[in-house]
Parts: C-alpha cells; sequence; structure tokens
C-alpha cells in the first residue's frame, strides 16, 4: 500500500478532540488571547509498530560530497519535518523552502569549520551533496522533489561570481566581530524594518565583491555561510528563518488567474450582486487551492486582486459587499470559518508520536479583507511606516504555539480525514 493510500486509510478512520467535551464537530474554536493554535493530524504520526522512516540505517549516499552532514543532523530531521511528502507542496513558501535554504547554508558554514574554510562548492561537488541531502531528507520523509518544489540548483552550493570563496579572505577583509554582533541575536519583531543583521551582511557583500555588482548575489550567500559556521546550528537556524522571513511576507506567492469573469458581473454599477458575489467567491476559491500563506501575505494578496479588479472598472468594495476575509485567500480546512493563516514568524511543522503532526494555524485573523486601492496600501508594504490600517493580532503573539490539550481557551475540533480530503479535492477540482 502507497504512502499516500495508507494516509488517506488512516485520515479516514481517525479523528481528533482537543478542548471541552462538546465542541462543533466541523469549526476550531477562535482562542480569545490573540495567540495561534496548532493544527494536528495525529495520523502522521510515528506507528508504534511502523516507524515513520526508517532511522536505523540511512540511505546510501554518493561518497563524493564531502560536508559534514552529521555536523547538522538535528536540522536535517527538522527540515523534512517541515517538507513532509503530503505537506510540501502547500507549506513550501513560508516554512519548507525557506528552511531548505537555511540548511545549505548551515550545512556549507559548519563543514567549513573542518574544510579549511571552504565557503563555496564548484558545480560537481555541488551537485553531489545536494542529492546527498535530499536523500537524507526523503529518508526521513520529505518530498522527493524539493529541487522541484524549491526551485533548487548546485547554485545554491556555489559562490556564483564571487571571488571570496574561504573564511581566511573574508575575515580579511570584513570586520567579521561587527557582523556576528549584529546577527547573533536578531529582534524577531523589528528585524524586517531595522534591518539591523540584513544591513551587515550587505555591507560585508559588498566589500568582498569589490563594488563588482554581478558577485553580490554569490558574495552575499558567502557571508551569510560564514556566519551559519560561526553560530551553533540552532542559532543560525534561527537568525537565517527570521531574516529570510522578511522577504516572505512581503510578497504574495499566489498566480492570479484573468479576472474577466469576475469584472463582467461585479464592475460598476454592479447589477446583479449575487452572481458577483458568486464569481469573486469562486476566483477567491481558485487561489486558495494553491498554498497556505501568511497573514501579511494575505494582506499583499488582497491588494493585488483588489487592484486589479478596480483596473476592470469594479470599483466598489466588493470584499465588503461579498464577505471576503483575509482566510479566504489561504488553503482552507473545513468550513469557510476555519480557515487555516499561517503566522507572520517563522515556524516549524513537529513531529510527535503522541500529537501526531502539527503546524501553527493564526485563526484569530478573522478579518475582512481590505479594499486597498494600490499596492502600496496593503499591509505587507507599508507596515515599517505605520501606514497599516489593519489591525492584525500582534507578531510576537505569532510565535507562541498552544497545545491545545486539556484547554477550554485554545481548541481545535475537526475529523482529521477531513484536511486530506480537502486538499485532494482541491487539487481534482
Amino acid at each position: 500500500m502507497g504512502l499516500g493510500v495508507l494516509l488517506l486509510f488512516l485520515l479516514l478512520c481517525i479523528s481528533l478532540s482537543i478542548g471541552d467535551e462538546n465542541p462543533s464537530p466541523l469549526i476550531p474554536q477562535i482562542p480569545p488571547n490573540g495567540s495561534p493554535v496548532p493544527l494536528f493530524d495525529p495520523s502522521l504520526a510515528p506507528s508504534p509498530v511502523s516507524p515513520f522512516f526508517n532511522i536505523s540505517s540511512g540511505p546510501k549516499l554518493s561518497g563524493k560530497c564531502t560536508l559534514n552532514f552529521s555536523s547538522v543532523d538535528p536540522l536535517i530531521t527538522t527540515t523534512a519535518t517541515d517538507c513532509l511528502d503530503s505537506f510540501a507542496p502547500y507549506l513550501a513558501n513560508v516554512i519548507c523552502c525557506p528552511q531548505l535554504d537555511a540548511i545549505l547554508s548551515i550545512l556549507i558554514g559548519q563543514s567549513s569549520l573542518q574544510s579549511g574554510g571552504n565557503l563555496s562548492l564548484d558545480p560537481a561537488h555541488a551537485d553531489h551533496c545536494l542529492s546527498d541531502l535530499q536523500l537524507l531528507l526523503s529518508s526521513r520523509g520529505s518530498q522527493k522533489n524539493l529541487k522541484g518544489i524549491c526551485d533548487l540548483s548546485s547554485g545554491n552550493l556555489t559562490g556564483g561570481e564571487c571571488a571570496v570563496r574561504n573564511a581566511d579572505q573574508l575575515e580579511r577583509l570584513v570586520d567579521g566581530e561587527k557582523v556576528l554582533e549584529a546577527c547573533r541575536r536578531v529582534d524577531s519583531v523589528n528585524e524586517c524594518c531595522s534591518r539591523v543583521c540584513q544591513n551587515e551582511i550587505e555591507k560585508a557583500a559588498m566589500t568582498i565583491s569589490g563594488g563588482n555588482d554581478s558577485g553580490l548575489a554569490g558574495c552575499r550567500k558567502v557571508v551569510v555561510r560564514w556566519i551559519s559556521g560561526r553560530l551553533e546550528p540552532g542559532p543560525a537556524k534561527k537568525m537565517l528563518r527570521q531574516i529570510s522571513n522578511c522577504n516572505v511576507n512581503g510578497v504574495c506567492p499566489l498566480v492570479f488567474p484573468d479576472t474577466q469573469k469576475v469584472a463582467q458581473h461585479c464592475a460598476h454599477p454592479i447589477r446583479n450582486t449575487s452572481k458577483c458575489c458568486t464569481e469573486l467567491d469562486a476566483y477567491v476559491a481558485v487561489l486558495a487551492k494553491q498554498s497556505f500563506i501568511t497573514n501579511l501575505q494575505a494582506l499583499d494578496c488582497a491588494a493585488i486582486l483588489a487592484v486589479k479588479l478596480q483596473g476592470r472598472n469594479v470599483t466598489e468594495n466588493v470584499y465588503g459587499v461579498c464577505g471576503v476575509s483575509l482566510k479566504d485567500f489561504s488553503i482552507q480546512v473545513g468550513t469557510q470559518e476555519s480557515g487555516c493563516l499561517l503566522p507572520s514568524m517563522p515556524s516549524d511543522v513537529t513531529l510527535d508520536p503522541v500529537s501526531g503532526v502539527s503546524f501553527t494555524c493564526d485563526l484569530n485573523d478573522n478579518i475582512a479583507a481590505p479594499w486597498a486601492t494600490s499596492l502600496l496600501s496593503s499591509s505587507a508594504s507599508s507596515s515599517c511606516s505605520n501606514k497599516s490600517s489593519v489591525n492584525l493580532p500582534a507578531l510576537p503573539a505569532a510565535t507562541s504555539m498552544l497545545n491545545g490539550v486539556g484547554k477550554t481557551t485554545s481548541k481545535i475540533s475537526f475529523l482529521a480525514s477531513l484536511f486530506l480530503m480537502v486538499l485532494q479535492v482541491l487539487l481534482q477540482a
């Protein structure tokens, strides 16, 4: 029986109820304290009879990669879980691919401590190492096509056109202590605006590039790898995920189909509100099939669609007319009220023998989608200049994952089978 079939069978047979004794059978209850709750899937937990993945013997590697995989072994497990086979395509943009990018930097950085300070691989060596890492990850349950999902190539492990490829060279040109001081403890709330760590990385990259713009991107990777080797793997992972999250939250990852049918029924003046809302809901539902997104990404996605519609003479706030909320832009779990927006702070998927697979859903963002008049008015684009008019839950709240077991203030209840069934229906629709 294939893994997908087995998971579906388990999901169909297992239901989960967390919280008080009589919750709604389908709708997660929103906690009043503004903190997100984890979405559990116990059927993906390791079975006491059959392990989730075989850790007794690793896969056969190429033998041609000199990177020290054992130095990041716990992060390999974290990455495999973040990129779990069934969920990777839906969590790619926010969780899986940022974590995969982080482990590549940390792997090279940590390995440089035993390889004479080498911070860049040649393309042939990089191919072997990338293939070996994929084997290690898939042996622990990850999606087997991470190269395709995350657009990976050997270039992710090389130095591009950066002339500096060794730690000794870098340290002669750059004030390493200043860079480490800026990035050792990244401010999780303010870094995206203050850019303390990112600015130091950029300055160091410009210095070692010698003013060569074509080498800047590669030099930036070299600097990040150097930092990742000077920090312990855990803190390095936290730092990299926090600074990459600034880019994640700043861009809507959804692909927008043509809006002609929506404009046809919603253009000013709206003649048939019911038909307009039917077309708008159908269009947004297509968007929601693509990916889980964060609350800040949802703001940008809502703004992009609003601007596209206004460009076609949809001048009335059809989000308000049709009751479109931010959660409608992300994959839904169960009914519309139980849509899952991921928190704007970095998070990981967790795998536990008791609670199963879980990831944090920020269920508190039950907020009407704002009808933006320009892309600059969206929250993610203007948050650093305090121009946002949308009251999202405080960012620090997104870092506190609640267990939910035995708590009446944070509970989630739905048939576990429903989640995978919804995803399958979305794909087949």
